[in-house]
């Protein structure tokens, strides 16, 4: 599958990534602090300048209380 990082699928990862935070009532800031990271990690995370891998995927859902899959959308 090529151009996958500019999917309408990332898209959707990108934008349930941001829900997540923001309906867990955290800054990007915060989170960044939480998983002892920078706070330009989370923007570029969610903005899709940077891919998030499974295992920084499984931090994020972990701290946002969200099941893993709850960020993957379904692909066609």
């Amino acid at each position: 599958m090529s151009g996958t990082l500019h999917s309408e699928a990332y898209a959707e990862f990108q934008r349930r990534l941001r829900e997540a935070r923001e309906a867990a009532g955290l800054t990007q800031t915060e989170v960044a602090e939480a998983l002892g990271l920078p706070q330009s990690f989370v923007s570029k995370s969610e903005t899709g300048e940077r891919r998030v891998d499974a295992l920084e995927l499984a931090r994020f859902a972990g701290l946002y209380e969200r099941r893993l899959d709850w960020f993957i959308p379904k692909l066609d």
